[in-house]
């Protein structure tokens, strides 16, 4: 925790801005009494993309076809 009085922050801003990492916090006093903290803020976080239906077409087996014997074991069922 980092403590300013609020003519440096004033001067700094910017730069105290930038240098926030999570966790970070900075108190910023006046007449060595705390008045304000900057904190940084939570990521924002992508919004999740919405599975587009029959994108899988034609890849999964068919359920007439579910039973039939898988040809590499073709030799030992013969």
């Amino acid at each position: 925790m980092t403590t300013l009085t609020i003519q440096e922050a004033q001067a700094q801003l910017e730069e105290i801005i930038h240098r926030l990492a999570p966790g970070d916090e900075v108190v910023i006093t006046e007449n060595n009494q705390p008045v304000a903290r900057l904190v940084p803020t939570a990521p924002q976080v992508a919004p999740r993309k919405i599975p587009r239906l029959g994108t899988l077409r034609g890849t999964v087996l068919s359920m007439e076809q579910f039973d039939d014997p898988l040809e590499d074991f073709k030799e030992y069922v013969e």
